[in-house]
C-alpha cells in the first residue's frame, strides 16, 4: 500500500488567490478590447499598404493563375524595398492626405462624442481648485 500524496496533490492546486488573479486579468483584457467605439474614425493606411492597393491589380492582370495571399504580398514586400524613394512619393503623399483627412474626421468625432461646440479641445488649468477659490475670494474682498 502507498503512502498518502498529500504534498504532491497540494502543490499541483491552485489557490483561490492565483485564481481570482487569472480571472481578474481576464476581465481587463476584454475591458480593453470592448472599449473601442465601433462609430470611432478608422486609421489611415500607410503608404506602403496604399502601394498594395495598386500592386494587388496589377499582380493578379500579370499573373492571373496566381491565388495565394502571401505570394501577392510578398512579390509586394521584394517590390517595395526595391523601390526608390522618388517612385515611393506618391504613396507618401496620398498616405499624408488621408492622415490629414483623418485627423479631421477625428477632431469633429470627438467634439461629436464631448457634445460642445467647440473645436478644439478644453485645455486643462494648471491651477488646483483651491487656488481658484482663493484667487476669487481676495477679489470679492478687495
Amino acid at each position: 500500500m502507498r503512502g498518502p500524496r498529500t504534498a504532491a496533490i497540494a502543490h499541483k492546486k491552485p489557490d483561490a488567490e492565483m485564481l481570482k488573479k487569472r480571472k481578474a486579468e481576464t476581465n481587463t483584457k476584454k475591458d480593453k478590447a470592448s472599449k473601442k467605439d465601433p462609430n470611432a474614425p478608422k486609421r489611415p493606411s500607410s503608404a506602403f499598404f496604399i502601394f498594395m492597393e495598386d500592386f494587388r491589380k496589377s499582380f493578379k492582370e500579370n499573373y492571373p493563375d496566381q491565388k495565394s495571399g502571401p505570394a501577392v504580398g510578398k512579390a509586394g514586400g521584394e517590390k517595395w524595398k526595391s523601390m526608390s524613394d522618388a517612385e515611393k512619393a506618391p504613396y507618401v503623399e496620398k498616405a499624408l492626405k488621408r492622415k490629414a483627412d483623418y485627423e479631421k474626421a477625428v477632431r469633429a468625432y470627438k467634439t461629436k462624442l464631448n457634445g460642445n461646440g467647440c473645436n478644439e479641445p478644453r485645455e486643462e488649468s494648471f491651477q488646483s481648485t483651491s487656488e481658484v477659490h482663493d484667487e476669487t475670494g481676495q477679489e470679492a474682498s478687495s
